[in-house]
């Protein structure tokens, strides 16, 4: 079985009897002690992403992986909220090692990423037992493949809201809990149907690179993420889409398809987003 490394991730193990109650109450989605892995945010007051990775519950702890860009960052916000809570908020960055597997490992902290199907499991080790992991993009195209934008590869920290990414298709936001950090604004977006900037699968890039801009003719709608074998997520403004057929990158032609899990579409030629 093969490990790809993830060095561009840093784990967290953050346990203790008020763990899940305070980060139910500072990230996105639903924290719970079930044992399956959830996309998670937190955000800015102001209900952009400050960091993003998957939340799983295991060994009696919940474990997550966040950007290696953003790690400090986290460690410091999440220090910051704690207060007087009975937790232990542990940056693992120097002792574990974060993995992915098309497969599920015997042995490990292991969780199936359950953003969609074939995504594979998230594999967090000490760093002693990760030494034969080997460098691969099988976790990339999977992800690309689902139309599923990460921070780090495809956008930077601050530069979005869950809904650019679909964070609220994919259960990366609970909508029916109490306040949450940036709450206000992320259930304004839902209730009020203003998001209009959705990830689109872009294929047959020949030149593009992360941070290109998606044409459709002459107007720039979006930029694209990494590229792997041709293939990226762009995150566009669905609304400006009026025909894909005129999609370009770099200034060749590229063909745009939605998500399988999307619930909107390019706009018509009327001029109207099917966006819900």
């Amino acid at each position: 079985m093969t490990i790809e490394k993830r060095a561009d991730r840093v784990a967290f193990r953050i346990s203790g009897p008020d763990a899940t109650h305070l980060m139910h109450d500072v990230l996105t989605p639903p924290v719970l002690e079930d044992g399956e892995a959830r996309w998670f945010a937190l955000l800015a007051p102001q209900g952009k992403m400050l960091a993003e990775g998957l939340i799983g519950w295991a060994d009696g702890a919940h474990w997550l992986d966040v950007p290696a860009s953003v790690a400090e960052n986290f460690f410091k916000r999440m220090k910051m909220y704690r207060l007087r809570a009975k937790m232990e908020i542990e940056m693992l960055a120097e002792t574990h090692a974060v993995g992915w597997s098309a497969e599920a490992p015997e042995t490990a902290i292991v969780h199936r990423d359950g953003r969609g199907e074939g995504l594979g499991y998230r594999v967090i080790v000490p760093l002693a037992e990760a030494e034969d992991w080997a460098e691969g993009t099988g976790q990339a195209k999977a992800r690309i493949a689902a139309g599923i934008a990460e921070m780090g590869p495809d956008f930077d920290a601050e530069d979005g809201f869950p809904h650019d990414i679909g964070m609220d298709h994919l259960g990366g936001v609970d909508f029916k809990k109490g306040c949450y950090v940036g709450q206000e604004v992320v259930s304004r977006m839902q209730h009020r149907g203003t998001a209009r900037r959705r990830p689109v699968i872009v294929s047959g890039i020949t030149e593009g690179a992360r941070g290109d801009a998606l044409m459709i003719g002459e107007k720039s709608v979006g930029m694209i993420g990494s590229v792997v074998d041709g293939t990226a997520v762009a995150i566009a403004r669905i609304d400006k889409i009026a025909d894909a057929r005129a999609a370009s990158v770099a200034g060749a032609p590229v063909s745009l398809a939605l998500p399988e899990w999307a619930r909107y579409g390019f706009a018509t030629p009327g001029g109207d987003s099917e966006d819900d």
